[in-house]
């Protein structure tokens, strides 16, 4: 049994719906466990930061992104001890590769 089983099922799913060059998922649960919704919450995985870079996000706008994201993850979004709160953070080949150049 995994220590990161909701990490995992995301990085199954979006790995296999998107095929990403870049996917970072990052868990912030611990960040959020003193909130009251999170107190008696079992779920060691309920808050993420995921960066998606892929080419099924050419010529979408960043809302239709999200929704591509949220529409995937319905399920460990609606389930008890599930995800409670996903920042994401989507985009193209060509927006990772300017944004790289800009950083330089």
């Amino acid at each position: 049994m995994s220590a990161t089983p909701m990490e995992d099922v995301m990085r199954t799913k979006i790995n296999e719906a998107f095929t990403p060059s870049t996917l970072i998922i990052r868990n912030d649960s611990h960040l959020h466990a003193h909130h009251a919704p999170m107190r008696d919450s079992t779920s060691q995985e309920t808050h993420f930061h995921v960066t998606i870079t892929s080419e099924s996000f050419k010529s979408k706008m960043q809302a239709a992104r999200h929704r591509m994201v949220y529409g995937l993850l319905k399920d460990e979004m609606s389930q008890e001890g599930g995800i409670h709160a996903l920042q994401l953070r989507t985009r193209t080949p060509e927006e990772e590769q300017r944004e790289k150049e800009r950083q330089a």
